[in-house]
């Protein structure tokens, strides 16, 4: 099992957002994209004015992060992996600690494993609650908002393959002006 899929509850990792016109390109394309990288139809959505931008509208929503019980799975996943990667990483330090005969760590070796592992865990906590905010899908979700916002449409696709997401960039970028994805 790859890292990726032991911290992120979601099957597609990946958004990919391109942005048009008018609604009949936009659903052309999407038909087009479909076809040409074998994706399902709750992989493709066309998202324009009428879904809104706003923060709660719930169309909007369920275009852009489909997979909300990934989301909740992600949630536990990055801080359970991320706080005991942590643990351990404090662990680590205050064995390279005792092996360096730190002066400050013999003195006082309980209250400094307490220190570090607790330390550890928190920044491992941290880290995990800044991959479940997917920082990398707030780059595609502000351009598909801003694009709405003008009267644009856009096709944003949840590839779930690499293979799915090459075929689906290279249609993408022969057919729009503007092609935007995550990580």
């Amino acid at each position: 099992m790859k890292i990726k899929h032991l911290i992120f509850g979601e099957r597609s990792l990946t958004k990919v957002a391109a942005l048009f016109a008018t609604k009949s390109v936009a659903e052309d394309v999407a038909q087009q994209v479909k076809v040409m990288a074998g994706l399902d139809d709750p992989q493709v959505y066309v998202v324009g004015p009428p879904d809104g931008g706003a923060v709660n509208s719930p169309a909007f929503s369920r275009k852009l992060e489909p997979e909300q019980a990934g989301i909740w799975r992600t949630l536990v996943r990055a801080h359970v992996v991320a706080g005991t990667a942590g643990v351990i990483a404090g662990v680590l330090v205050y064995l390279g600690f005792l092996l360096a005969a730190s002066a400050a760590v013999e003195s006082s070796p309980g209250m400094s494993l307490v220190a570090m592992v607790f330390f550890g865990g928190l920044i491992g906590l941290l880290l995990g609650g800044l991959l479940t905010a997917r920082p990398d899908h707030v780059r595609v979700i502000t351009a598909v908002r801003r694009a709405i916002r003008r009267g644009r449409w856009a096709v944003v696709i949840h590839p779930v393959t690499q293979l799915q997401l090459d075929l689906a960039m290279r249609e993408l970028r022969t057919r729009s002006d503007r092609v935007v994805r995550s990580l």
